[in-house]
């Protein structure tokens, strides 16, 4: 059993080898250059496929956005218009309430038009202060908004669909003022 397993053990001579391989050996290189080739066609098709979805995808993208612009020109147009309309009868109108009026039917067109967007107005006075939502500009003293919380909006801020799209510029209660200021101040202005 021995001589069996010693038999099995003992690789070919390599003259054995070389007498099979030349033949062998050029079949098994022509197919695996034709494999390469192969390889490398679908590699380059493939490449030629992803670089062509990318650019597709690239320009839909750019016809989506141009085409968005569009619905939102349309929907403003009719403000423009009406603005106009009031800008002329404006020229034409000695009663400045009349103008007031249609200012502010343009106005509130412009505001539902935003609305329906997903535009939201932040309202910030007498609420606290939140620095995500809120920029401070400044602080001063109040008798009737407690510390910490807006005395005065400067300029709304806006919310797109929950996100912050501009804060609000604000003006930050420091609270009532103490009674030493109220002293110091009356002696400064009795001097």
């Amino acid at each position: 059993m021995s001589e069996e397993v010693q038999k099995e053990e003992i690789p070919a001579s390599p003259a054995a080898e070389a007498s099979e391989t030349p033949v062998d050996l050029a079949a098994e290189l022509a197919k695996q250059t034709a494999k390469v080739a192969e390889l490398q066609d679908k590699l380059v098709r493939t490449m030629a496929e992803w670089d062509n979805a990318r650019k597709r995808i690239a320009k839909e993208k750019e016809e989506a956005i141009r085409f968005a612009n569009e619905a939102l020109l349309e929907t403003l147009i009719p403000v423009v218009d009406n603005f106009e309309l009031g800008m002329l009868a404006a020229a034409n109108a000695a009663d400045a309430k009349a103008i007031s009026v249609g200012l502010q039917m343009v106005l509130g067109q412009m505001q539902n038009f935003l609305k329906e967007s997903g535009l939201e107005a932040i309202d910030a006075e007498g609420k606290p202060f939140d620095p995500h939502r809120h920029e401070a500009i400044g602080h001063e003293h109040s008798e009737t908004v407690a510390e910490g919380s807006v005395v005065t909006q400067r300029r709304k801020g806006y919310l797109l669909k929950g996100k912050l799209l501009r804060p609000s510029m604000v003006t930050v209660s420091e609270g009532k003022p103490e009674k030493s200021d109220k002293k110091e101040k009356a002696k400064s202005e009795a001097k």
